[in-house]
């Protein structure tokens, strides 16, 4: 097994939780030999280590050279990989499958078909009733193969060749249906990630054309459990890219039902499920819709308290994305900035559980989110070196969006703590990022606008000034597309705090209130 790379074995070893590393060693010490005993002394060394020195590799051995070390280490990463095999089998439902069609295979080497296609037989239920399309494909393809090759007692059961003709056929039918619609739910989130929302009706009218010439003579009838959900997250990206919360919203809890109608495939499929939730919250929060939003987020912990035992690590991780994201939006959207604060340590020690296992894009998102929380309730300083975080780190076009709000909040925090020093430099500088980003919007053109009249007309707030910006923002915010800025930051909210001389979460406060008593007058 190749490694390609003089971490990967390192990373591995720093991924295992204790019973698994605990597992590994009573897996591993199965037998004495020599080469056994210098594996696990690597696993030992490797353990220790909090960063990868190869240096500190080589002090634990002698007489070692490079050479034997890669083989070395390629023999470590094989065992860890069975070690976890053995703890995985119990609980992935296709693993298991697989391991009984190697039985299988094993017994037709021997001669022994009859027995062969007993055990495929008998495997090819669970394949259908857990939804495992392409191994009951690959189930009903070797049965197919024994029968073609031997005379059986298949024969003497009337049709028994020929259903299994018929269920092979559909089930083919199946996994082109199936592999039709992943490629789509791919093409709508590569396009998502190529132009990200729509900006005009000339856009939204591409993605339409795209997205209905995708499903042209598609039959939605007689869909399968997955086939079913991969259709929801489609137009789920569909709606997304559109900006038409209300119909993402619909098709995120269509997906999310679907799984909650069959509470097993939630166990054998959490990750999926996960992220079901995670779109109907996103959706809801967009829709501002705090009530619905606080059902949605309490279901995602009751599910994780229940399933936590069963996880995995990639499982526990996508819950720790998504609930922080959800967890977030929830304070923004009650203007709660300064309780959220009191739940950030938790999530940041999460976040450094797993930093190992993140990606960049992740890291900024979090950030950028945390560093709003800290604006909202006047925590400029520490929103600063939040979003310092983001503006040092080199990551190229990564996540344009996010860099372009950060140089932006950046800014507006600056402003906000009265360095009007650095004003004039630093508003150059988030205007030269979006020209040469393309990522200017009317909503950054009307703040930018603002905080440069406001700089030259002196340090006092200008009133007048601030009125023609919120009735400008207003207006901007009856726009269908430029409500994707106002997703990043409430702008208007950060205008009228500063109207009223408070911090952006007493705003949002307020018209939460206007909005319970409007709801109670009616």
């Amino acid at each position: 097994m190749p490694i390609s790379t003089t971490d990967q074995i390192f990373k591995l070893v720093k991924s295992l939780t204790k019973a698994e590393k605990r597992n590994f060693k009573l897996y591993a010490k199965r037998t004495q030999q020599q080469q056994e005993a210098r594996f696990i002394r690597l696993f030992d060394v490797l353990d220790k280590m909090n960063e990868y020195d190869e240096q500190l590799v080589f002090k634990g051995f002698s007489k070692l050279s490079k050479g034997q070390l890669s083989n070395l280490k390629r023999h470590l990463y094989s065992q860890i990989l069975s070690s976890l095999r053995m703890i995985h089998i119990k609980k992935e439902i296709d693993i298991q499958i697989r391991e009984q069609m190697d039985f299988a295979r094993i017994l037709y080497g021997k001669g022994l078909y009859m027995q062969s296609l007993k055990l495929l037989e008998r495997i090819k239920g669970i394949a259908k009733s857990s939804n495992q399309d392409i191994l009951h494909y690959e189930i009903l393809e070797f049965e197919k193969l024994i029968e073609e090759k031997h005379i059986t007692r298949s024969r003497k059961i009337e049709n028994k060749v020929e259903n299994l003709i018929e269920e092979s056929a559909e089930r083919s039918r199946i996994l082109s249906m199936s592999n039709r619609l992943t490629n789509l739910k791919l093409r709508i989130h590569g396009l998502y990630i190529k132009i990200g929302h729509v900006k005009n009706e000339k856009g939204a009218i591409v993605v339409k054309d795209y997205f209905k010439a995708s499903l042209a003579d598609f039959d939605q009838s007689n869909l399968t459990f997955f086939e079913k959900v991969y259709l929801h997250q489609s137009y789920v990206w569909f709606y997304y890219i559109l900006l038409d919360f209300e119909n993402c919203f619909e098709h995120a809890k269509s997906w999310v039902d679907l799984f909650e109608e069959r509470p097993t495939m939630i166990s054998e499929d959490p990750d999926t499920y996960l992220r079901g939730l995670h779109y109907c919250l996103t959706s809801l929060f967009t829709l501002k819709r705090p009530d619905i939003h606080e059902e949605y987020l309490s279901s995602m912990r009751k599910f994780y308290d229940e399933q936590e035992a069963s996880l995995n690590t990639t499982s526990r991780m996508i819950y720790f994305l998504y609930y922080s994201s959800a967890f977030m939006n929830s304070h923004y959207l009650y203007g709660t900035f300064s309780d959220g604060l009191v739940g950030l340590p938790a999530l940041r020690s999460q976040l450094r559980k797993y930093s190992m296992l993140l990606d960049q894009h992740r890291i900024l998102v979090f950030r950028y989110r945390v560093a709003w929380m800290h604006f909202g309730c006047g925590n400029f300083d520490e929103a600063i070196d939040s979003l310092n975080l983001i503006i040092n780190l080199k990551v190229g076009h990564l996540r344009e969006d996010i860099q372009s709000y950060a140089r932006l909040l950046h800014l507006m925090a600056h402003f906000e703590i009265g360095n009007y020093s650095l004003m004039e430099y630093l508003e150059k500088s988030v205007s030269r990022f979006f020209d040469k980003m393309e990522n200017r919007n009317q909503v950054q053109v009307e703040l930018l606008s603002y905080i440069r009249k406001q700089i030259r007309s002196g340090s006092l707030p200008n009133q007048k000034l601030l009125q023609e910006t919120r009735d400008k923002l207003q207006k901007l915010l009856d726009d269908p597309y430029e409500i994707r800025s106002f997703i990043y930051m409430d702008s208007l909210a950060w205008i009228e705090s500063r109207i009223n001389n408070c911090h952006v979460q007493d705003i949002i406060q307020r018209r939460n209130a206007e909005i319970a008593e409007a709801g109670v007058d009616q």
